[in-house]
């Protein structure tokens, strides 16, 4: 029975366990392989982000695996972005005109302890911490370990071969060095990196600055971004190129120095932060990376999953949410070509689950980048601030009737991402046109400022249909 088929899973991430659970919910003997140690046992979160953007794209899958309550029990909402300027201003710029749409702020490492544990409630699910994936035989299905413990090797086989292992994905690297298939791949870094710092909670456990939203310092070239967490703490997360600019990661080598940025770049936050200068040079710097490759599979005995398929950078809050669209789509998939009375073609499985997903995955990638100017940079304008005081209020009076492209893309599950990227920035583009040429008054009469964008937005549809773009 194809129930009984042994499924070896690469990663025992978000991805990987979120996978692990719903494949043991479905009955398959699943084997999950990680190499960090047991993170319900060890605090492993250094150099990785702490907590994460959740929203409904991720939810769904919580919904089909029947844990929500549980995860929604470790979320934060956060309405919007709160933006601070270089005084020490800020204004909420919500997400969304509609009450009921927001993002939260969810801790990684307990988010993936619930579903480590989760899928354990399943006698035929066995996870392997400790155990360093080295190479992988994708013609063969087999897969060589080292045991961090044992200090030995091992090859481990099985009817299929899922890797959710990452950007780093060793699946992937097999594909590329095997040569025994046309296999396309790229790796773009931006030319800015990361370091994770922290605001602490007050001395009575609160919280130092509003805690419902998505705090953002926008400084053009680059920003700071803090998200909430349940202790009464932010975690802070710097994005600054290495090289470019007065102050950059490869000058910031003092605590003088340090301490002179924050002061005169982020002095609200640096108040905030009596931990600063510890926490700059305890933490790593790390790069921030887009991977697009192709195709996913071999055959019908290995494929690529999560940030092994498409790695994405934070911005549009998306990679995480992605990655457990991907866990949806794929039970889909497996929905559609369920054979009870025999094993699956998992040849055509895997070539369906890419063709379905991989155009929205790309597209995921490109609004990310897209993100990473509009919040460092952007949201400071006069014209981008209109634009999203008319959209909050066009959601607000007629829900049914407009969504912007953040509310397409991140509280819209049921729209792809590629569709809602398309009429996203049509929409964007056709609203900055005509506030840039003064065709319409934001404190007008909404309705038909509505019909307006509507007409525009199609047309500019019909020119990217044209011009082969959708």
């Amino acid at each position: 029975m194809n129930k009984q088929q042994n499924i070896l899973i690469i990663g025992a991430g978000l991805c990987g366990s979120l996978l692990a659970l719903r494949l043991g919910q479905r009955g398959y003997n699943v084997t999950v392989m990680e190499k960090r140690p047991d993170l319900r046992k060890v605090d492993i979160s250094a150099g990785r982000s702490i907590n994460l953007a959740f929203s409904d794209r991720g939810n769904k899958a919580m919904k089909l695996v029947g844990i929500e309550d549980k995860v929604q029990a470790l979320c934060i909402p956060m309405k919007g972005r709160m933006i601070h300027d270089t005084e020490g201003n800020t204004f909420l710029s919500n997400y969304s005109g509609r009450d009921y749409e927001y993002i939260n702020s969810i801790s990684r490492g307990a988010l993936n302890a619930l579903l480590l544990d989760e899928a354990e409630k399943h006698n035929h699910v066995t996870i392997h911490f400790n155990k360093k994936c080295q190479s992988v035989d994708f013609e063969n299905t087999t897969a060589l370990f080292y045991d961090y413990q044992s200090k030995s090797e091992f090859i481990e086989d099985a009817d299929i071969i899922i890797a959710t292992d990452g950007a780093g994905s060793i699946l992937r690297k097999s594909y590329f060095l095997g040569k025994k298939f046309l296999f396309s791949f790229s790796q773009d870094y931006l030319t800015h990196g990361y370091k994770e710092l922290s605001i602490l909670p007050s001395e009575n456990g609160g919280y130092k600055t509003y805690k419902n939203a998505l705090h953002i310092w926008p400084r053009g070239s680059f920003m700071m971004i803090a998200l909430p967490n349940l202790d009464g703490s932010f975690t802070v997360t710097l994005f600054l190129s290495y090289d470019e600019g007065e102050y950059n990661f490869n000058n910031l080598t003092s605590p003088e120095t340090v301490t002179e940025f924050f002061d005169k770049e982020f002095p609200d936050a640096l108040n905030l932060m009596p931990n600063l200068v510890n926490d700059f040079f305890k933490n790593p710097t790390s790069p921030l990376g887009t991977v697009k490759c192709s195709p996913w599979h071999f055959k019908g005995n290995t494929l690529l999953m999560g940030d092994a398929a498409h790695a994405i950078v934070p911005f549009y809050g998306q990679g995480m949410n992605a990655s457990f669209e991907d866990v949806v789509e794929f039970d889909a998939v497996l929905d559609e070509y369920k054979n009870p009375k025999s094993k699956h073609d998992w040849e055509t499985i895997f070539k369906a689950y890419e063709q379905t997903r991989k155009k929205d995955t790309d597209a995921i990638a490109d609004l990310a980048i897209d993100n990473f100017h509009e919040m460092k940079e952007h949201v400071n304008h006069d014209l981008f601030k209109e634009k999203r005081h008319l959209e909050m209020a066009l959601e607000k009076n007629f829900p049914e009737d407009y969504s912007s492209k953040y509310s397409l893309v991140t509280f819209n599950e049921h729209i792809g991402y590629r569709n809602a990227m398309l009429k996203g920035r049509a929409q964007d583009k056709a609203i900055l046109n005509m506030l840039a040429e003064g065709n319409i008054d934001i404190h007008g009469d909404l309705k038909p400022i509505l019909d307006k964008i509507k007409i525009e937005t199609e047309a500019i549809l019909e020119n990217d249909r044209i011009a082969g773009l959708k």
